[in-house]
């Protein structure tokens, strides 16, 4: 898995351990070696940023290195051993930094080279026992115009980590380039969060919201959908990305349609995705995990870390006649899940049959997300904030995050186990998304596939929500 090594000693000289916490736990489960599972080489976190503006590469690098030493998990090891596992954290070291030139060779447009030049990245291995766990790679078109990559492990990072590095990374450029250190304030550290959900374990909070768990989860199972191919042990994943974004006029049309029925955009996505669920598997009883940021105090906002949690959404639609039914009970169900959010490996103890898909063959688990921008940049300057100047009398560089992605991937980065649709609401108002798959479960049609279906779905809900489910 990672590297073993001892653990960091205390002023007294004994050992100092640092628990797992209930993620990482998680995270072990699907633990299937270096190449493959939860701790493979290719279970990364791989997002890229657009550049404008003359970029000080030596004040980026040693920007990167001012991020790995505020962040320690970064530079922290997951260990197995007979008590469960612990964490171990490293002195920091440097960021491997790569600076690439990307000329211009034929018409292909610009955008389009960038994405491809991050869709690249994101098909690299990045072997967990490399410390740290963050890369960079800088390719530049000209000395104005770049892409900035960032990649992680994802047993170190989650989606909203990769944001705060980001935002961390821009302030400590600033600084560097000025020729000072960026004064970020205090962070809490990822092994706090481990020590304190230990320590809130067994709180009123947990022991109510476990209860609300048992009763509402009764006789659930998560719901598979059936793969093209059975799983096969012997056999590592190989998975691929279909990306697509969906017309102006639909994604305008969702958006207003959550307003006016008082949801957020993800119920009414959720909603859609239940009866595609539905439609595919036969059951009326769905459910399907999905991802919330996992950070259930403020102190843990500007925190890097695997804080992402598993959370389960029960919508039965047994007795509903239309799509309107369904998205009341979509609604119905976000709230109380995200109102008794807890660690998923405690909702497991309590639930075991719901993780029995899983074991299952021929089922795969699709969870579905709508992604978080905590701290978006887009165009964020990288000078003093106010006039794009980096204090040299010469422009900072601007960044704006690659959102807005189009190109499929025969070779993506991989996730634990079965599949992940992500959906993006884009600063311009399109929705955006993809859907991750194992290549040896499935056909690149059946992904294509279900993202219609599901883009069907979501007109008639958006535009026609009476619609009786048996005409669907």
């Amino acid at each position: 898995m990672s590297i073993t090594t001892a653990a960091p000693q205390t002023d007294d000289g004994t050992a100092q351990r640092i628990p797992l916490s209930y993620n990482q736990q998680f995270l072990r489960a699907f633990d299937k070696g270096e190449t493959d599972g939860a701790f493979g080489h290719r279970h990364t976190l791989v997002c890229g940023w657009r550049v404008t503006g003359a970029v000080d590469t030596d004040a980026l690098q040693r920007a990167l290195d001012d991020v790995v030493e505020r962040h320690e998990v970064l530079r922290t090891a997951v260990v197995g051993d007979d008590e469960g596992g612990h964490q171990v954290v490293h002195p920091p070291a440097p960021v491997a930094l790569e600076v690439t030139d990307l000329p211009d060779a034929d018409d292909t447009p610009r955008d389009v080279r960038a994405e491809e030049f991050l869709n690249d990245l994101d098909a690299a291995p990045y072997p967990v026992r490399e410390l740290p766990h963050l890369r960079a790679f800088l390719g530049r078109f000209d000395t104005t115009d770049a892409v900035l990559v960032l990649a992680t492990h994802h047993t170190s990072t989650d989606a909203w980590s990769l944001q705060v590095l980001m935002r961390d990374l821009v302030a400590a450029y600033r600084a560097r380039a000025a020729g000072a250190t960026a004064d970020l304030g205090e962070v809490a550290q990822y092994r706090e969060f481990a020590h304190y959900q230990q320590e809130n374990a067994d709180s009123s909070r947990i022991d109510q919201a476990r209860a609300y768990w048992r009763e509402r989860l009764a006789g659930a199972e998560i719901t598979g959908i059936t793969s093209d191919r059975p799983a096969q042990a012997d056999l590592p994943s190989a998975y691929g990305v279909h990306r697509f974004v969906f017309d102006t006029e639909l994604s305008k049309k969702v958006v207003e349609f959550a307003r006016a029925e008082r949801c957020t955009p993800f119920m009414v996505l959720a909603a859609a995705y239940s009866v595609l669920l539905r439609r595919r598997t036969g059951t009326t009883d769905v459910v399907f995990p999905t991802f919330s940021s996992g950070r259930y105090e403020e102190r843990f906002a500007d925190s890097v870390g695997p804080f992402f949690n598993f959370v389960p959404i029960r919508i039965d639609t047994g007795d509903c006649t239309t799509l309107a039914d369904v998205l009341d009970r979509s609604r119905a169900a976000c709230v109380g899940a995200y109102r008794n959010e807890i660690p998923f490996a405690r909702i497991a103890e309590d639930s075991p049959a719901l993780l029995a898909p899983f074991a299952d063959g021929f089922l795969a688990v699709v969870a579905f997300e709508v992604l978080q921008s905590a701290f978006p940049l887009d165009g964020e300057d990288g000078g003093d904030g106010k006039d794009g100047k980096d204090g040299k009398g010469t422009d900072g560089p601007r960044f704006t995050e690659i959102r807005r992605r189009t190109l499929s991937q025969q070779v993506s980065s991989a996730i634990p186990d079965g599949g992940l649709w992500a959906m993006d609401v884009l600063p311009g108002g399109e929705l955006a998304g993809s859907l991750k798959f194992d290549h040896n479960r499935f056909d690149e049609r059946t992904a294509r596939e279900l993202v219609e279906q599901f883009r069907h779905l979501l007109t008639v809900l958006s535009g026609a929500p009476q619609t009786p489910l048996a005409k669907l």
